[in-house]
């Protein structure tokens, strides 16, 4: 059994991470799920949530957007649209953009068109929020 898995995170607009990682955890469509080394074949979508992933006992904390996850021969391709390493997540502009998705939630109703976008909005800002403050107490 391999010690490692090879993880590539890629975005439409460039590749992210590209390492080595002893194991991650993801937020899929239907729940958090963990992987290992030589976990059997895999293929998911991915839900808006916190990505981990760890390597020589360094814990990295993400927070992606929508994608599609697969792993095969210890080898793990994540595509999403978006993906963010918690240092680098700008709080402030998370805040604002909860505060928005949020002032927006209460003009409409559940069946207004806009109403799922301001949702997914509102689920990403707090993800967001949260994975940065993961990044603080380090």
């Amino acid at each position: 059994m391999a010690e490692k898995m090879k993880l590539e995170i890629v975005t439409p607009y460039k590749k992210i991470v590209d390492t080595e990682v002893d194991e991650v955890t993801a937020t899929g469509k239907l729940g958090e799920f963990g992987i290992l080394p030589g976990h059997a074949p895999f293929l998911t979508s991915l839900d808006i949530g916190e990505f981990v992933y760890k390597n020589n006992g360094v814990t990295e904390h993400m927070s992606l957007n929508w994608g599609y996850f697969e792993v095969c021969d210890d080898k793990i391709i994540v595509l999403v649209e978006t993906a963010e390493i918690a240092a680098d997540i700008d709080v402030e502009r998370a805040k604002a953009a909860l505060g928005r998705a949020e002032e927006a939630l209460k003009k409409l109703t559940s069946e207004d068109k806009q109403f799922k976008v301001y949702e997914a909005a509102l689920q990403r800002a707090l993800i967001r929020m949260q994975v940065a403050g993961k990044s603080a107490r380090k």
